[in-house]
């Protein structure tokens, strides 16, 4: 299938004249083995061969059952009962691992320790740690590693980044994003022996948006409610910085807006579109300056695309490739900052794992 042709904004382009979107098409192929065969390994198996030149060629699961059914649904040649089994496959180059969060750090060593490359779901594992652990192993081995927050390799995400560190809307001075959902009896939500709650779900995702933007936080904040199993249901992350603060909201008990906002000194970006998502950016910009032309004060981009996954998965096949073990856009250091924010909040909140 072509994928989708992504124009460049003529306002983007009087920026940054080289500015492009890598095409998911144009990456190296890479043979994929899925650890899991819940929604996020559905939505791999679909969106990555259908708009990448990646393949998948491997599922593996707890249950044999479990991964022969996913293997059928989604035209996969070779399902295991185990792990352990899929790690060994010499026919799988990299392994994405998309089970419940406890097992992400197990998984990932279990794969690299078998010399392969991960990209692991986000959360990436339960706590910054664990993170450092897979990282460190990852470093040992010379093998790639990398958190799949999807939302950072979207054209619009890449667009809006772009956007903001030219200058063009001056400094950065507040952030707000949100993502809340109605998961009402979600069973590894209930359970903190699953990592449940909200935070790790979906308080993720504006969380390591803001981070990506303004990077680490002088200070974090929290509030939020935790019931009576100790299940983070709704939270607000304060993040302060010098010369700007932003916010994180989440809620596992309500469909939100999912919207986000970036305001500076001479214009903001609105994410009206659930920002996490393929979606619109629209930039209203002051012509204070020469950076922008008056014309572009205010304009809207729609990213709406096909699928999404496919460019967090022709990331890694680039790298790869390359012999890097790291990715620019998702580095490690900014997978264990995110972390780290959420580390905090939790402390703050009084939510612990029962493995910590």
């Amino acid at each position: 299938m072509e994928p989708p042709t992504i124009e460049i904004p003529e306002a983007i382009l009087e920026i940054s004249p080289n500015f492009t979107i890598p095409d998911p098409m144009s990456a190296p192929a890479l043979k994929w083995g899925i650890m899991g065969t819940g929604w996020a390994a559905s939505a791999f198996a679909d969106q990555v061969p259908k708009f990448s030149t990646g393949n998948i060629v491997a599922v593996g699961s707890r249950s044999l059952d479990r991964a022969q059914r996913f293997a059928k649904r989604n035209s996969v040649p070779q399902a295991y009962g185990s792990y352990a089994e899929l790690a060994a496959d010499p026919d799988v180059e990299a392994v994405y691992i998309a089970t419940p969060h406890p097992a992400h750090h197990d998984l990932a060593l279990l794969a690299l320790r078998a010399g392969k490359p991960v990209l692991v779901e986000k959360s990436f594992t339960l706590n910054a740690a664990e993170a450092e652990d897979v990282f460190m192993e990852a470093r040992v081995s010379g093998l790639f590693a990398m958190e799949a927050m999807w939302s950072r390799f979207l054209p619009h995400q890449l667009m809006a980044r772009e956007l903001l560190s030219s200058g063009a809307l001056g400094d950065i001075v507040s952030i707000s994003a949100e993502h809340g959902q109605k998961l009402d009896g979600v069973e590894r939500l209930e359970k903190l022996e699953l990592g449940g709650g909200a935070l790790l779900d979906l308080g993720v995702y504006p969380v390591s948006f803001i981070q990506s933007i303004l990077g680490n936080p002088e200070m974090v904040d929290t509030v939020g409610l935790v019931n009576p199993e100790g299940i983070d249901e709704h939270e607000t992350i304060a993040m302060t910085y010098v010369g700007a603060i932003a916010t994180a909201t989440s809620t596992m008990r309500a469909k939100t807006p999912t919207t986000a906002h970036v305001s500076c000194r001479n214009g903001r970006i609105e994410f009206r579109d659930a920002f996490y998502q393929p979606g619109r950016i629209t930039v209203f910009q002051e012509p204070l300056d020469d950076l922008m032309p008056a014309e572009a004060f205010s304009w809207t981009w729609d990213g709406h695309i096909q699928g999404g996954f496919q460019y967090q998965a022709a990331e890694v096949a680039r790298c790869v490739n390359a012999g890097l073990t790291q990715s620019e856009t998702m580095p490690w250091d900014d997978t264990i900052a995110v972390m780290e924010i959420m580390d905090k909040a939790r402390a703050q909140l009084g939510v612990r794992y029962p493995t910590e």
